[in-house]
């Protein structure tokens, strides 16, 4: 057997269930992208960073933050970022990716307890499987089940502190968390939050801060605030007290041992904070967007820019969604592990890259692909 035997032989078993994976290109209108507000090619910011370059900021950053990648373009962002969401303090990270895994890993302690939703990101399952804390799972948007957690673990003899680990909104269910039970039960516990803002942060809330920004500058909470997604550009702030963020600059490894982010993501990241506040008329057209979508595809109010199309079967999902982009529509199909077994599904994102027309047009392909009329 050769070297490489070993993984074509796993690549052939993912074929064969249907679950290999492929990079794909970008094909016709977008339905597939999280650039909800449409600002990863805003003018304004790409002026922003133009002006950044003119006036000598690097592209690359030359190293770690702790080492001399710490540029003043990365702590104006923190500052900045602070400020537009409430927080004490911000740190930037190089993805969401990293930041959650540095969340997770570093801040809950030997003794303590992570109780998190069932459909929180791969990327916190990264971070609870390097953590010293112990961690269990709670049904989806179940308040109760999270209490039940504790309570268990209080019974059998924990002391430490619990924290409750969700996402305000789901990103592959566009459902919205039970925000304001669940922090009433940290308060109750004295629990600390952690709060994943990925797929709500510049779509909901004043100025687009989010659907748990009234939470935001408690001490018991850390929030998360993807800039790839309605930001339009990449990275993610960590908002939380000063002495969480001190304490990530000086455990968290994600952070300590990654190169920093480029000086002029951080510009492009502080430029887009600005449009995402005054963008009330963005966030008025997306909701009649996802509203419109709704009607269209007969399901009931999708409570967000994330709307569902639950197929089941992988296969059917795949060749549904590769149907769609051979007829101009980029809906990508998500089958597990991303989703539970038995839930395939499109995934269509709404975003300001595509009209109502455009909505209707994709209506009425899906309805063909999913009911061909005999030839």
């Amino acid at each position: 057997m050769s070297h490489a035997d070993v993984f074509d032989d796993q690549l052939a078993a993912l074929d064969a269930a249907g679950r290999l994976r492929r990079l794909e290109p970008r094909v016709g209108l977008d339905f597939s992208s999280n650039d909800y507000l449409a600002l990863a090619g805003d003018p304004a910011i790409a002026r922003a960073v133009a002006e950044a370059i003119a006036r000598g900021v690097p592209v690359g950053s030359g190293g770690s933050r702790l080492l001399r990648g710490n540029a003043p373009e990365h702590e104006a962002l923190e500052h900045k970022a602070a400020r537009f969401f409430g927080s004490e303090a911000a740190l930037y990270f190089s993805s969401g990716f990293a930041a959650n895994m540095a969340l997770f890993s570093t801040l809950p302690q030997k003794g303590d307890l992570i109780v998190a939703d069932a459909l929180v990101h791969a990327s916190a399952h990264e971070g609870l499987r390097r953590g010293r804390a112990e961690h269990c799972f709670a049904s989806h948007n179940d308040v109760g089940a999270f209490a039940d957690q504790i309570r268990k673990w209080r019974a059998a003899g924990g002391r430490g502190r619990a924290w409750l680990a969700f996402e305000t909104l789901y990103s592959m269910d566009g459902d919205i968390a039970p925000i304001d039970e669940l922090a009433a039960l940290a308060r109750a516990e004295d629990a600390w939050l952690l709060i994943d803002e990925a797929h709500a942060t510049g779509v909901f809330g004043h100025q687009g801060r989010g659907l748990a920004a009234r939470l935001e500058g408690a001490e018991n909470v850390v929030s998360l605030h993807t800039c790839g997604k309605a930001l339009g550009i990449e990275g993610a702030l960590v908002c939380a007290s000063r002495s969480i963020v001190d304490f990530l600059i000086n455990r968290a490894r994600p952070f300590i041992f990654s190169t920093a982010p480029s000086p002029l993501m951080a510009v492009a990241t502080a430029a887009a904070l600005d449009r995402v506040a005054e963008a009330d008329d963005r966030r008025e057209r997306l909701r009649h967007l996802w509203s419109h979508a709704g009607e269209l595809l007969a399901l009931p109010a999708p409570p967000s820019q994330i709307i569902p199309v639950i197929l089941g079967d992988e296969r059917r999902t795949m060749a549904v969604a590769e149907t769609l982009r051979g007829s101009g529509f980029d809906v990508r199909g998500i089958r597990p592990p991303t989703v539970p077994q038995g839930t395939s599904r499109l995934r269509i994102s709404l975003t300001l890259n595509v009209t109502p027309s455009d909505i209707e047009a994709l209506a009425g392909a899906l309805a063909e692909a999913l009911n061909p009329v005999p030839a």
